[in-house]
């Protein structure tokens, strides 16, 4: 199987298990559920909760063991995106193509809808917790609830330093520290979940959490290029939104040709360090090549 056949099985995997959920159609809250299943099946290219099951699946095949917490993952990551699209954040009116939730529903019912998929998300993990029965998965599953809220933690915090830092001149360990907290939080503790519901060493997690950071601070300085140069067709948003606001970013801070050669050496770092893994690596190679090379 080739890698683009295994990524799109991967996303429809997903996508399949994301559509069952907010389906109650005599609930009082059915407005705010359809907005929460409108985000979440928006269209997203699903990369958090596949980095989290092809890292499993390096040192097993029953990688449906953090399937949970792949769910949770995406349900987090939608809701930030529906609460950083709002007139109060970014004010963005698309997202994937598609009228953002707030110009969709309202600003109250976008509002509710990402706080609703934050504690959904924690629903999910702590069923499938209260329902493990095996001891040894129960202590591996805390392990990882604890990361999970972490990497929460972690993007607020990058959020907030994000919307407070607009029209100011940042060093590079602060832009560093907003795009490894706003958009590597998730990636970097997708891959830490996905390891340590896999069994993997101590050793192998270091590795993996370098090769996490490493895709995370590159997927940011992506999306700070396509915010510059993109096709608008393809990204699903405006291009020279982030210029016009007067973001901090890798482009405004370097340029683009700078911020390419940053994104290279990034990507390079990534992919040197999980070569360790052998054969089992190849997607994951094969993905961090697509985070540097996508359109959208």
């Amino acid at each position: 199987m080739n890698f683009k056949e295994e990524l799109k099985n991967y996303q429809k995997y997903m996508d399949d298990k994301l559509n069952d959920f907010f389906l109650d159609e005599n609930s009082y809250d059915k407005r705010l559920k359809e907005a929460m299943r409108y985000s979440l099946l928006a269209g997203g290219k699903r990369i958090r909760p596949i980095l989290m099951l092809a890292t499993c699946k390096l040192f097993t095949e029953d990688y449906e063991v953090c399937l949970p917490f792949a769910i949770g993952m995406e349900m987090v990551h939608n809701a930030i995106l529906i609460h950083d699209d709002m007139p109060c954040i970014d004010d963005d009116d698309f997202r994937h193509g598609k009228p953002t939730n707030h110009k969709m529903y309202d600003e109250c019912t976008a509002l509710l809808a990402g706080d609703a998929l934050f504690n959904y998300a924690n629903i999910v993990i702590t069923d499938d917790l209260r329902e493990e029965l095996d001891i040894k998965k129960i202590s591996m599953k805390i392990m990882a609830l604890n990361e999970f809220v972490k990497a929460q933690d972690n993007m607020l915090s990058g959020e907030y330093y994000d919307t407070v830092s607009e029209g100011e001149i940042l060093t590079l360990e602060q832009l560093e520290y907003m795009h490894r907290n706003k958009t590597g939080a998730l990636i970097k503790e997708a891959v830490r979940i996905g390891a340590l519901l896999g069994g993997a060493s101590n050793q192998e997690l270091q590795v993996l959490t370098n090769f996490a950071e490493n895709i995370g601070l590159a997927f940011q300085i992506k999306d700070d290029i396509l915010s510059e140069i993109g096709d608008s067709k393809k990204t699903g948003k405006p291009v020279g939104n982030d210029r016009e606001k007067n973001k901090a970013t890798f482009v405004t801070k370097y340029g683009i040709e700078r911020a390419q050669e940053i994104l290279d050496d990034v990507i390079n770092e990534a992919m040197t360090s999980i070569r360790i893994f052998g054969d089992k690596s190849e997607f994951l190679l094969n993905l961090a090549l697509y985070i540097k090379d996508r359109e959208s």
